[in-house]
């Protein structure tokens, strides 16, 4: 029995794709395939429903889900405390935050929690959402920081993590202002996120259904806002952007609204921690950023 194997079995899980979980894990999918294959050997049960259309759980798989999860939680755990015992790494706060907050927000907010008592040791891991979701779910790091909306589901179950608001910001489509007014907006290229982007995620369930407001056939795409920012600049369509992140270029007036107000997506800004007990530094953190949490 391999610990791997309880990761592997929890990203198939939460994905229900071989394909995309393999991704997730960042191992080829005969290599990921091989791996459950050898947990279901080793439990001496079928875990997952193979289909043609993905994958789902059995009635055994569904049943130690939980327990899996637990499991490797709790070995994470074991390891952090050996780790504060030993001295090292006791007081390092360690955050995942998404790229587009890792710019602007995280630096600003982590200054307003400190309040006066500067934490010791920070060390932060700037992914995609996908990336950063893992960091979380293998115990790397007790905090993600990451763009919300209530609308859209977390694949992070709200058995396993729980999350509080810390801010608000607003996704507002964006183009330079080299090209206002030369073309019409529906025939500029759409700067698409890929769908390792949680803030893809969120701008494409905004947009089901909307296919008349520009010609969503992305010409260009990637999981970096910054990257999508720097593409609207230089004059090649209109993105969905963070206001955080695009806040200088929108007072300078090198951006410039592509569509009107009533096309602006408004999202929270979550802190998201495992249920399971942190460090002593992580939960006195976590108590102090709740002390401080915006209302609303």
């Amino acid at each position: 029995m391999e610990l791997v194997w309880l990761e592997d079995f929890i990203a198939l899980a939460e994905h229900g794709s071989f394909v995309r979980a393999a991704e997730a894990r960042h191992i080829t999918q005969p290599a990921f395939s091989r791996r459950i294959r050898s947990l279901e050997q080793w439990m001496g049960v079928s875990l997952f429903v193979r289909t043609p259309q993905g994958t789902t759980l059995t009635e055994a798989g569904a049943h130690i889900h939980t327990r899996a999860f637990e499991a490797t939680s709790r070995l994470y755990r074991l390891r952090a405390e050996a780790q504060e015992v030993a001295g090292k790494a006791a007081k390092t706060l360690q955050f995942a935050a998404t790229h587009s907050l890792s710019f602007t927000f995280f630096p600003r907010w982590i200054r307003q929690v400190e309040s006066g008592a500067p934490i010791e040791a920070i060390q932060l891991h700037s992914d995609s959402m996908l990336g950063c979701e893992q960091l979380l779910v293998h115990g790397e790091v007790p905090f993600l920081l990451c763009h919300r909306h209530p609308d859209v589901p977390s694949p992070l179950a709200k058995e396993h993590f729980d999350s509080q608001q810390v801010g608000n910001d607003t996704l507002i489509a964006l183009m330079g202002s080299s090209v206002e007014g030369n073309n019409a907006t529906s025939q500029l290229p759409y700067l698409a996120y890929t769908e390792a982007s949680g803030l893809g995620r969120i701008v494409a369930h905004r947009l089901y259904g909307n296919s008349e407001v520009l010609a969503l056939k992305p010409q260009f795409s990637s999981h970096l806002a910054a990257v999508l920012m720097s593409m609207a600049l230089e004059g090649k369509g209109v993105a969905w952007l963070p206001k955080s992140l695009a806040e200088q270029e929108l007072s300078d007036g090198r951006l410039v609204r592509a569509l009107d107000e009533q096309w602006d997506i408004a999202v929270q800004i979550h802190l998201v921690r495992p249920i399971a007990p942190l460090s002593v530094a992580a939960e006195s953190f976590w108590m102090r950023v709740s002390d401080q949490r915006p209302s609303g």
